[in-house]
């Protein structure tokens, strides 16, 4: 997913299914890759879409880090607050949720609100 026409697409389908779950009435959360550093597996603007009850669509990490980010995700959903989180070989839970990569990847996780 390097080229930029092939994230496009991508990032379109995330929006245009959150766009379909809040019209649904589904409560939302929104990840975006905002920064990384090194090797990384998904690019800046990489998103990964969750609902309330932990349905999810997209990726910020190739599956390396989704389940820390989910969980976030549903923490924000609940609590309203946005949060940015920062994943490294540094970073303990990093090694604990499988990105021993190299890099460092942060990813900005907000609500999306009607």
């Amino acid at each position: 997913m390097a080229d930029p026409q092939t994230l496009n697409t991508y990032v379109t389908e995330v929006l245009e299914t959150a766009a379909q779950w809040r019209a649904a009435g589904r409560r939302v959360a929104i990840a975006t890759v905002v920064d990384t550093w090194g090797s990384s597996p998904r690019p800046v603007g990489s998103q990964l879409l969750v609902d309330e009850q932990g349905a999810f669509l997209g990726s910020v990490s190739g599956g390396c880090i989704e389940g820390a980010v989910i969980s976030e995700a549903l923490e924000v959903i609940a609590s309203g607050s946005p949060r940015l989180l920062d994943f490294g070989v540094s970073n303990e839970l990093a090694w604990e949720v499988g990105l021993s990569c190299g890099g460092k990847v942060t990813v900005y996780v907000e609500a999306l609100e009607p």
